[in-house]
């Protein structure tokens, strides 16, 4: 198994935000981090992501605790985007990218800049403050971001929130043809049931800090009697 975690909490004094959670990632999947706000997801991504230490848990990456890896390691291995988290606002579009590829510490970084930045369509506006952006604009720097590195596990959360369906639809299609290109390993946290349902291999349903239950899209629906992931995610939402 390629990631695995175990057991993973996380409390705030004495809010309990994630409750000993335990699920597993095959390499070269796509899960699905499913649940209504405030449920754990975004918390469970900063846990995996080295940004919130865990209060008990652990979060295995072939079989090695995330905590025996040298910081370098994980950033090779690691990248993130969501719309929730900006890049700096008085930085150009490039200028926002070289930062981080010089952080990641990419080789070849203008050749590595110029391919996702066509890939992406985003070099229209290269020259622009990420502040004067868009949301859709925004939204495929961020992703630009979270690939400059190649990961080998990207982390989404909520990659195509407040976008509208033309664009949405364009990063959906970038994601999997990205992932069958690159075979990479991703977990999305979203509250798009249809971009789960396009995207994911299998899904993950959180409510209060705890999994609730785990499957793919078809036996979830199947098994909850309903006629789609939506209806599905709702009715496991409200019990």
């Amino acid at each position: 198994m390629f990631i695995k975690i175990k057991d993973l909490t996380k409390n705030y004094n004495n809010f309990c935000a994630v409750n000993k959670i335990n699920f597993q990632i095959e390499k070269n999947k796509t899960i699905g981090l499913l649940g209504p706000n405030g449920c754990g997801k975004t918390t469970t991504i900063g846990m995996m992501l080295g940004l919130v230490t865990p209060t008990e848990g652990e979060i295995l990456i072939e079989n090695k605790s995330i905590r025996s890896f040298k910081r370098d390691d994980i950033l090779k291995r690691f990248n993130f985007a969501s719309p929730y988290v900006e890049l700096p606002k008085k930085l150009t579009v490039k200028q926002n990218l070289e930062i981080y590829g010089r952080l990641y510490g990419i080789k070849n970084l203008n050749e590595r800049m110029n391919e996702i930045s066509s890939d992406l369509d985003i070099k229209n506006f290269y020259e622009r403050k990420t502040g004067e952006l868009s949301s859709g604009q925004k939204n495929r720097v961020s992703l630009a971001k979270s690939l400059i590195n190649k990961p080998e596990i990207l982390l989404l959360d909520e990659p195509t929130a407040s976008l509208d369906p033309d664009i949405g639809d364009f990063i959906r299609s970038y994601i999997q043809e990205y992932k069958k290109n690159n075979r990479i390993t991703v977990l999305l946290a979203s509250h798009n049931m249809s971009e789960v349902e396009r995207l994911c291999d299998s899904v993950i349903m959180m409510r209060k800090g705890k999994i609730i239950d785990s499957g793919s899209c078809e036996d979830l629906i199947k098994k909850h009697g309903r006629n789609n992931l939506e209806e599905t995610f709702l009715k496991l939402a409200r019990s």
